[in-house]
C-alpha cells in the first residue's frame, strides 16, 4: 500500500470529514445519517492512501527528484 495522497489533498479530506461528522452530531433530520460518510475522507487522510486513487492510477502525492 504505497501512499497516494498529497498533504493539499490530505488537509481538504480532513476538513471535509470534520464537515461530515459535525452534520451528523449537529442535524437532527434524517440527513443526519449521511454524516458518518465523514468516516471515509478522514481514514483515507490519516492512511495517506486512497483505494479508488490506486483503482484509477491518480495520485497527488509530490514526486522525489533523484540525482
Amino acid at each position: 500500500m504505497t501512499a497516494n495522497i498529497g498533504n493539499t489533498d490530505r488537509v481538504l479530506r480532513v476538513i471535509l470529514g470534520v464537515a461530515l461528522l459535525s452534520m451528523f452530531l449537529i442535524s437532527e433530520s434524517s440527513l443526519r445519517w449521511w454524516g458518518l460518510f465523514g468516516i471515509v475522507p478522514l481514514a483515507t487522510a490519516a492512511l495517506g492512501f486512497c483505494p479508488l486513487y490506486a483503482v484509477l492510477g491518480i495520485s497527488t502525492r509530490a514526486r522525489t527528484v533523484q540525482r
